[in-house]
């Protein structure tokens, strides 16, 4: 995968009502979560690993 691939945006299937976090996890090494309702707003960026603890543990809860 090129380093300069352009984010890949995504919502959970689970929102209904169109205002969620959007998720790209396309680039290597890195997970890029924003705003649905602001999608030239902040971005913020995790490592592959921590996203995945993340993910992880929201689903034990």
């Amino acid at each position: 995968m090129d380093v300069n691939t352009a984010p890949n945006w995504h919502k959970s299937t689970r929102s209904d009502s169109g205002t969620c976090v959007e998720v790209a996890d396309n680039l290597p090494g890195r997970v890029l979560v924003r705003d649905s309702k602001d999608p030239q707003g902040p971005v913020l960026m995790f490592g592959s690993r921590q996203w995945r603890g993340f993910v992880d543990l929201t689903k034990n809860q």
